[in-house]
């Protein structure tokens, strides 16, 4: 976990170098990001399914032993071809470690107490691998070269396989692939639905959302999509059976986390452009003003998340956790458009502070989301919760960074300073955020429920009290 979100933003602050070194266009340099998106998202829910089925250990250490590979040859890249086929690997690799380790994680922590731990444990590594790699990525470019974001995967990976082989139990899988025959078409439809649609997603701002381009790829994705579902409708073996979604848990969180997600993209991207392109902060400065945020995250998902989960109930939890989050982009919707007129203490630190919400919804949300799956569909029901977090993403990727330029270009084009119009985009785009957490709240107070096993618990509790306090 910590490699793969470490991975994810220490590429971004190296992109000039890379451009610069190895003559990268402009457009090309986006694929160093597409080529990984597009292979991670669209694999994670057939490489949870297969890890259900041939086993979980064996799909999380071949999917870390490719990453690892995958790193190595990126960092030795010597052209634009090499770099981008081993960022696809990456993402090849990333998605089959990641598309189980919460299968792992639920399987191996069975009691509740023990699993909400565990839970904040791995919330906890993903926000200290995004505020590792916001630093070390300005810091391994400007001290060594750009090769080096690649190359600290080394260690990592290596550690971690050393580790998962005598640390996991063996787990053999349900078999299906060899004895009972896996759903092939559905893989394919599956696979090529998600990687068409993200591409499509990840392609909106240079071509338009309305532009041909975007409607026909778009349209071809939702039918690929389409036909996936009914194909699982009708499979003698589907490899992602509709019945998971008939669990309000599984279904409403991910639906509140694909909201939350694509809402959240504005802070995590656009607050790092708005300091360096408005505030005028280098790389590495910008980083460490963001750290407070890691901190406060961190702290939360692994200090008192859990607790908070044990006594008040997920749902009550996540809840608090989306309404720090609507002040946190409330509050960005008014930062000022000029560096002489901000203040880092009395404008961006108090947001940094309230992000403590995410370390409250992102545990909540996932035990929410595994709470429904049965053992046998645990790595689909992990795949299934970091898929629903990719497109996610994507959708804030597209969005919002296309609402942002669309609102700056036409300041520019009225004569508007540079700095204010670019500072209006991102306050249009906050503002849209927050209507999609706002969004995730309705949905997560109407869906999801208390889970039955705290109904019962209250009622037997409730009767308990009624027989003590009868003569």
């Amino acid at each position: 976990m910590l490699m793969t979100v470490l991975d994810g933003s220490i590429v971004t602050v190296a992109m000039p170098a890379i451009q610069s070194d190895l003559g990268f266009t402009p457009a090309g340099l986006s694929w160093v990001v597409n080529a990984y998106l597009i292979a991670f998202g669209s694999l994670l829910l057939l490489a949870g399914r297969l890890g259900d089925m041939i086993g979980r250990k064996r799909m999380f250490l071949a999917g870390t032993g490719v990453f690892t590979a995958a790193s190595l040859l990126a960092g030795v890249a010597a052209s634009p071809g090499v770099l981008i086929a081993a960022r696809f690997l990456q993402g090849v690799g990333s998605a089959m470690a990641s598309a189980v380790s919460l299968g792992i994680l639920v399987t191996l922590f069975t009691d509740p107490r023990e699993r909400a731990k565990a839970i904040a444990v791995f919330s906890f590594t993903g926000a200290a691998g995004a505020s590792i790699g916001q630093v070390l990525g300005g810091v391994l470019t400007d001290a060594l070269t750009w090769n080096w974001i690649f190359f600290i995967n080394l260690p990592i990976g290596i550690a971690t396989l050393l580790v998962a082989l005598p640390a996991l139990p063996g787990d053999r899988g349900l078999g299906l692939c060899l004895k009972a025959g896996a759903d092939t078409a559905g893989a394919l439809l599956v696979t090529s639905g998600l990687m068409l649609g993200i591409y499509t997603v990840v392609k909106v701002e240079e071509y338009g959302a309305t532009s041909a381009h975007t409607l026909g790829f778009g349209a071809l994705a939702l039918v690929l999509i389409a036909g996936f579902l009914a194909r699982q409708a009708t499979a003698k073996n589907p490899l992602m059976p509709l019945r998971i979604f008939r669990s309000r848990s599984v279904s409403g969180a991910n639906l509140v986390q694909m909201l939350m997600v694509a809402a959240l993209f504005s802070f995590q991207i656009l607050v790092a452009l708005y300091m360096q392109n408005v505030l005028g902060y280098g790389a590495a400065r910008t980083g460490l003003a963001m750290l407070p945020a890691a901190a406060v995250i961190g702290a939360v998902s692994l200090g008192v998340s859990a607790r908070l989960n044990a006594r008040f109930g997920e749902r009550n939890v996540l809840l608090t956790g989306l309404v720090l989050l609507v002040g946190v982009l409330g509050l960005l919707t008014r930062v000022p458009g000029r560096a002489d007129q901000a203040d880092y203490l009395t404008d961006l630190l108090p947001v940094m502070l309230l992000a403590a919400g995410f370390g409250l919804a992102l545990p909540a949300l996932t035990s929410l989301a595994m709470s429904g799956a049965k053992e046998e569909d645990a790595g689909l029901a992990s795949g299934l919760f970091n898929t629903t977090q990719q497109i996610g993403m994507a959708l804030g990727v597209a969005v919002l960074s296309t609402l942002a330029a669309s609102r700056t270009e036409s300041l520019t084009a009225a004569g508007r300073p540079a700095a204010e119009a670019l500072t209006s985009g991102y306050h249009l785009a906050f503002a849209v955020g927050a209507g999609l957490l706002v969004t995730a709240l309705a949905v997560a107070l109407t869906v999801l429920r208390r889970p039955e096993r705290t109904r019962r618990n209250a009622a037997a509790t409730a009767e308990r009290e009624a027989r003590l306090a009868t003569p």
